[in-house]
């Protein structure tokens, strides 16, 4: 079956669904705090509840570099497999939880089975997709995790029919069947010739991860993508964490109102973009190596308005198009980030790049997530939210002058 034209989209298929349940298991518990704390007391308190988040946040965050490492050296679709199987059994086992404790150490276990998948994940799926269809199997891939953030507040809805413990069973058996799935059906391919034939110890397993961090942090244009990928993470975990209340401030919504607009609004926009970003990509760079690269700043650009809209608009049709001009950006320079990496850093180190950007990512994302916080508490959020076009505006122009690849896939 690996031998077949079609096999390199149903690679895309089977991890599609993996990256949904990926973020569909972590989001379901934002939603269902209401009637988990008649069980578990201690979730009554919001500080609680946000170390509850914050601790799956920050091991994830650190974590992500460790799984791109060990993604590069060993077998990504084990690491799949495995990364799935154990986050599935964490969800179901939250929902035997008793103790708040239980649930924190949970929460992180989780942080670190979780890590292991998007780097290996689209490390796969680039070998399989070589310059034609590379973009839009990323951005196929890429709706999966959308609609996994999407369908994750559906927690709540089949909690409040069933139970909240019968919520993380469901999904946590669901994870362990599929995991059985992607055991028959998952084949690895290496975009590089790896040898068998000499055994490597364990020291010289750690001086090949540490030649891979230095080849990396050598590379100007790695420094570059890097800063590429974390300067959007400010205003995209911006809108995740405090766009509901920037809608419900600055229209006088109710939030019950303003949380569904926003995030539905985010959301489907996003979804659109990586679509259309892959697309738009794939045929581009076919036509100038520089397409990836000018189709990325082209999704960065439009966020740049789309902040000020949203930062300093006081009516509903400014605000709402802000935030559909923003998601519709955003997806269109989220789903070049790993084939513009592909132009520059072999594919033995890709899986590690992509994990140093995520740890950049999430980084940024918890600061500003507190940064804005304070915001609030000022009277800015707004003004602060359109403050944030200064860093995006830098990333692109850095994008422009320095990112200049010489080839559309780079090899060994």
């Amino acid at each position: 079956m690996q031998n077949k034209k079609f096999y390199p989209w149903l690679v895309v298929a089977m991890l599609w669904v993996v990256a949904l349940l990926n973020y569909l298991d972590r989001q379901m518990l934002a939603t269902m705090q209401p009637f988990m704390k008649i069980s578990i007391e201690e979730l009554n308190s919001a500080a609680n509840f946000g170390r509850l988040m914050a601790v799956f946040l920050w091991i994830y965050a650190f974590m992500s570099p460790i799984s791109g490492i060990i993604a590069d050296r060993l077998n990504r679709k084990w690491l799949i497999v495995g990364s799935l199987l154990v986050w599935s059994m964490v969800t179901l086992t939250m929902g035997y939880a008793k103790t708040f404790d239980q649930l924190y150490f949970l929460r992180a276990i989780m942080g670190i089975s979780e890590a292991f998948y998007i780097p290996a994940g689209l490390a796969l799926i680039v070998d399989y997709h070589q310059d034609k269809t590379r973009s839009i199997a990323v951005g196929i891939h890429t709706t999966g995790i959308y609609l996994g953030q999407a369908f994750g507040g559906f927690g709540a809805t089949i909690a409040a029919v069933t139970s909240w413990q019968m919520t993380f069973h469901t999904f946590g058996l669901i994870g362990i069947a599929y995991s059985l799935v992607l055991v028959f059906f998952l084949k690895e391919k290496k975009g590089y010739t790896v040898d068998n034939t000499r055994k490597i110890t364990m020291r010289q397993e750690f001086s090949n991860a540490f030649k891979g961090l230095g080849m990396l942090f050598g590379n100007i244009c790695f420094w570059v993508i890097l800063f590429y990928f974390a300067a959007p993470s400010l205003p995209g975990w911006a809108t995740k964490s405090w766009l509901p209340t920037l809608f419900s401030d600055t229209l006088h919504m109710d939030m019950s109102q303003a949380g569904p607009l926003s995030t539905i609004t985010i959301s489907m926009a996003s979804l659109v973009g990586v679509l259309f970003g892959g697309y738009l990509s794939d045929k581009w760079v076919q036509k100038n190596l520089k397409g990836r690269v000018y189709t990325g700043a082209i999704g960065l650009g439009l966020t740049i308005p789309a902040l000020f809209l949203l930062g300093y608009s006081t009516s509903f049709i400014p605000v709402l198009g802000g935030a559909l001009c923003f998601g519709l950006g955003f997806g269109i320079f989220d789903v070049n980030n790993m084939p513009i990496l592909c132009q520059f850093v072999s594919p033995r180190y890709r899986a590690t790049g992509y994990g140093i950007m995520n740890l950049a990512g999430i980084s940024a994302g918890a600061f500003i997530t507190d940064f804005l916080g304070k915001s609030i508490d000022a009277g800015n959020l707004g003004r602060d939210f359109a403050m944030l076009t200064i860093v995006v505006a830098l990333a692109i122009v850095l994008q422009l002058i320095v990112l200049r690849p010489k080839t559309v896939n780079m090899t060994e």
